[in-house]
């Protein structure tokens, strides 16, 4: 059972968040983390955005992915609108680092992102949004506006005892880097993606 750990206010270039840590210990340097803009209003559905961890993305700024950018839209969103951020630490679709690189290393002899996932003798997508239920019932959030582009994470909360008021799309445009792997979300996981933005 996961329990907050540790929270402070943290200020960010994208506004005053408050950043809570879950986990199941204390010492766990990996926690779940909620971030939560000063101005949410909990009495009406929750502006909230599941966020899987993405170093590639978010630190080094890899034009491979969009995850970096989805990460500022969404904490820019929740600036001016209010709303949570549940961080997940499920590293490419919770494989872990290395073998993300060596799924990288096939995608460059011509794999996309599920054929070099599936050769690695991995599953297509490994993480479990449930953690991510738990740490809205913790939080005590009944009703969500979900931002998000991935069907998996709206039949989660639909399955759920939490209410999926509304989806927010969550869209980046294309480079010409990551217009394949966006097409391969679409067309493999069914994501909610306009042709005219990839």
């Amino acid at each position: 059972m996961i329990k907050i750990q540790a929270e402070a206010n943290v200020p960010t270039e994208h506004g005053n968040f408050r950043m809570i840590a879950f986990s199941e210990d204390q010492n766990d340097w990996m926690p779940h983390m909620a971030i939560v803009a000063e101005n949410t209003d909990f009495s009406q559905p929750v502006n909230v955005r599941f966020h899987s961890e993405c170093i590639t993305g978010e630190v080094f700024h890899s034009k491979k992915c969009e995850c970096g950018q989805q990460l500022d839209a969404a904490m820019k969103y929740m600036h001016e609108n209010g709303g949570v951020i549940i961080y997940l630490r499920q590293e490419g679709r919770n494989i872990g680092i290395i073998n993300k690189l060596k799924a990288y290393s096939l995608q460059e002899k011509g794999l996309d992102t599920v054929q070099a996932n599936l050769e690695l003798g991995l599953p297509a997508d490994d993480r479990n949004f449930g953690i991510a239920i738990e740490i809205l019932n913790q939080l005590k959030i009944e009703s969500i506006n979900l931002l998000t582009n991935n069907p998996e994470k709206v039949k989660f909360v639909q399955e759920s005892n939490i209410n999926l008021n509304s989806r927010v799309p969550l869209q980046i445009p294309a480079n010409e880097i990551s217009r394949g792997y966006l097409q391969t979300k679409k067309d493999f996981f069914g994501h909610f993606l306009d042709d005219n933005e990839n």
